[in-house]
């Protein structure tokens, strides 16, 4: 067998191990993925967490939870990926976005409390790039105006506002197995929370409605005789079919025990950047809390020179070894799918109630096309000392 990647290691191959020689069982009564809860919740300090195949599906079976319904509003950020207005859409729910603070690139909670109607349900912020958002201020809102909070922390592992987690904040916190986050199953995702009964709720959201689910544990055929009685009923609500598979699970777990490792490595990357960009006269930093854990997701910061163009740094900078720049996403009201959601939006005679109209956050819209994403995930030492000589010869290239 070939050498495995560098995020990998024996671990994995003896959890997946685990799950061949046991016949591959359903995700209804895998192991795995108890395990990787039980453990996830423990390491992030909440009490319940529940598995997913995605940090998507995460997101909606969340919202779905705490009662969104068709025609309820959610304020989330637009920059963002469109994973967070999909899920508010997949409700039937209508996405209002909220502007951002132009220094931390995060939700900015006085246009929040602007945006809120009466018809709000809930707020979805994103710690974007491992960093917190102002949760206390978000808090205050959603318990003003009796409002759900569901927290993205897809890029955020570890990171910390007030010495407290990110998920610590808010009804329930959301994250992304996806490959380019710092624990990855493929594809997968998990949420986190306090509350049993919205444990249980998100989790048969998740399971098809499944009743024998607990907040603890998404296994269903718990007495076989029960079970398979002609006269017997499984489901005591509606959902989804969200499952994360046993195998995928099998991997996550092993990535938790190496969580610490991840974000070490990611903290020192960044590290490597900030000293060479934040006294820099062509970037302005994402401008972290005091004090504050910042995940590092990706090191990101604007591209602020008035005559180069961003295109050509990257270019340059790939040249001299660099691994690319990634841009941030496209606002997600500017999108070329918001046609195909208006149309949605008319089925469900929702359309009049969606705004798309540019300048509603300017901004987001200021900002986005000007942000840098620099990846922090290189494997070894040699790879971050690539990243950093490539960015010092391209800045000495342009300002010498």
């Amino acid at each position: 067998m070939g050498e495995l990647a560098w995020r990998f290691d024996e671990r994995e191959l003896r959890n997946v191990r685990q799950v061949l020689e046991s016949g591959l069982t359903s995700g209804t009564s895998g192991s795995m993925n108890s395990r990787l809860e039980r453990a996830f919740s423990r390491r992030l300090g909440l009490k319940y967490a529940v598995t997913f195949n995605s940090g998507t599906t995460t997101l909606h079976a969340a919202l779905w939870a705490l009662g969104v319904r068709p025609g309820d509003e959610v304020i989330t950020t637009p920059l963002t990926v469109i994973s967070c207005m999909n899920a508010i859409l997949y409700c039937q729910a209508i996405p209002v976005f909220a502007d951002v603070n132009p220094e931390t690139f995060l939700i900015d909670p006085k246009d929040v409390a602007r945006k809120v109607t009466d018809r709000t349900r809930a707020i979805m912020p994103v710690h974007l790039y491992g960093q917190v958002c102002e949760m206390d201020k978000i808090v205050s809102i959603a318990e003003r105006h009796d409002l759900g909070i569901v927290k993205d922390c897809a890029q955020c592992f570890l990171g910390t506002y007030h010495g407290k987690m990110a998920g610590a904040w808010g009804d329930v916190g959301s994250w992304s197995f996806e490959n380019s986050k710092h624990l990855t199953t493929g594809d997968g995702g998990i949420v986190a929370c306090n509350d049993e009964e919205l444990a249980v709720r998100i989790r048969r959201a998740g399971t098809q409605g499944f009743k024998n689910v607990t907040a603890e544990s998404g296994r269903v055929r718990l007495d076989k005789s029960v079970f398979q009685d002609p006269s017997y009923k499984r489901h005591s609500a509606f959902g989804f079919m969200y499952r994360l598979p046993e195998v995928a699970a099998a991997i996550g777990l092993a990535q938790l025990e190496k969580i610490d490792w991840f974000s070490e490595k990611r903290q020192k990357m960044a590290l490597r950047y900030r000293e060479i960009i934040e006294n820099c006269p062509l970037f302005a930093a994402q401008k972290p809390w005091p004090g504050e854990t910042h995940a590092y997701w990706s090191y990101a910061a604007r591209f602020v020179a008035a005559d180069i163009a961003w295109k050509d740094f990257r270019r340059t900078y790939v040249e001299n070894g660099g691994d690319g720049i990634y841009a941030a996403w496209t606002l997600s009201y500017l999108e070329d799918s918001i046609p195909d959601v208006k149309e949605y939006l008319r089925l469900l005679g929702l359309e009049k109630r969606f705004s798309a109209a540019p300048g509603q956050c300017p901004n987001a819209e200021l900002i986005q096309p000007q942000i840098m994403q620099f990846t922090t995930n290189q494997g070894d030492e040699d790879g971050m000392e690539n990243q950093v000589r490539a960015l010092e010869k391209t800045i000495k290239h342009f300002i010498g």
